[in-house]
């Protein structure tokens, strides 16, 4: 088991560039373009008219949250190009005798990859993206200061944002993860014998088997096919009604103390099923994918 957790370190350590460097050299520039922007006057922070109405607690409430949807599409795409990356480097840099002679088997290696693209790595943004909402609440609040309110939103108020915007991003995430685990794993199965051509190879398997269903079974095009529809299907991440009625409604009088109330409508609402499914797609091809990685080496 030790070695194991040595092989998820390992990943982290070999990308931590993308996944913690990176991301907090982007919030450094972000800040850095904020507070720029507010000291040379480039953005009016005076409330009038109808804002002094709104809620005061909604403006950083939605704004900590369009932040933490920008993280998470950042986070999709890094994902999806480390396991393109990842799961032939070692192949790629030469590594592949080193890791051959240790007693850990190639679909341990492979498995340690897969865990270390849902636990660590995403961890690591998930930690800056719990820094740039505290920046974030930070700025609002010293602005708000400058502008003339004198409690500003209050350090409980934005407490009580920061901790549910969190739990938020959190539930989102973990289920972002567990729903995108399947295609996770076919990037990387693939990259196990295509390489870094792994994202194209696996956009073409889902057309190749669509195209054969229309081709066998019939219907409109191939795009007009049940495979299409399911793999349509599981490409849309579930999301919480909650969000639709927070728009639908008025977006800023939302109740921001609304974190357990996302996170159980979320749970509500993603199909178990078919998460169960991806999880066991994802060991079978992450398997055959070790079983072709031992066999082309010991050749």
């Amino acid at each position: 088991m030790k070695a194991f957790f040595a092989l998820v370190h390992r990943e982290l350590i070999e990308h931590k560039g993308a996944f913690l460097f990176g991301p907090l050299i982007l919030v450094a520039i972000i800040l850095g373009v904020t507070i720029l922007a507010f000291t040379v006057g480039r953005v009016d922070t005076r409330i009038t008219g109808d804002m002094l109405n709104v809620l005061p607690l909604a403006i950083p409430f939605w704004g900590s949250l369009f932040l933490g949807v920008s993280w998470g599409l950042y986070l999709l795409a890094v994902l999806f190009f480390y396991c393109a990356d990842g799961f032939a480097a070692d192949k790629r840099n030469n590594a592949m005798l080193f890791w051959k002679s240790m007693p850990v088997s190639d679909f341990k290696v492979l498995l340690s990859k897969l865990a270390a693209a849902v636990t660590v790595l995403p961890g690591a943004v998930f930690a800056v993206v719990l820094l740039s909402t505290v920046l974030m609440l930070a700025t609002a609040q010293v602005t708000m200061l400058v502008s003339g309110i004198p409690t500003g939103f209050g350090l409980a108020g934005l407490w009580e944002v920061f901790w549910n915007v969190a739990l938020i991003e959190l539930v989102q995430l973990v289920a972002g993860l567990l729903w995108y685990l399947p295609f996770m794993a076919l990037v990387g199965a693939m990259a196990t014998v295509v390489g870094r051509w792994a994202i194209p190879g696996s956009l073409l398997l889902p057309a190749l088997a669509s195209t054969l269903e229309w081709v066998t079974l019939g219907g409109l095009h191939p795009f007009a096919t049940r495979t299409w529809d399911y793999l349509t299907y599981r490409a849309q991440m579930p999301e919480s009604r909650l969000v639709d009625s927070w728009i639908a409604g008025n977006p800023l009088q939302v109740d921001v103390s609304s974190g357990l109330a996302y996170a159980a409508d979320l749970a509500s609402v993603i199909d178990w099923p078919q998460v169960a499914i991806g999880v066991v797609f994802a060991l079978v091809v992450l398997y055959a994918a070790s079983e072709y990685r031992r066999r082309v080496n010991d050749n």
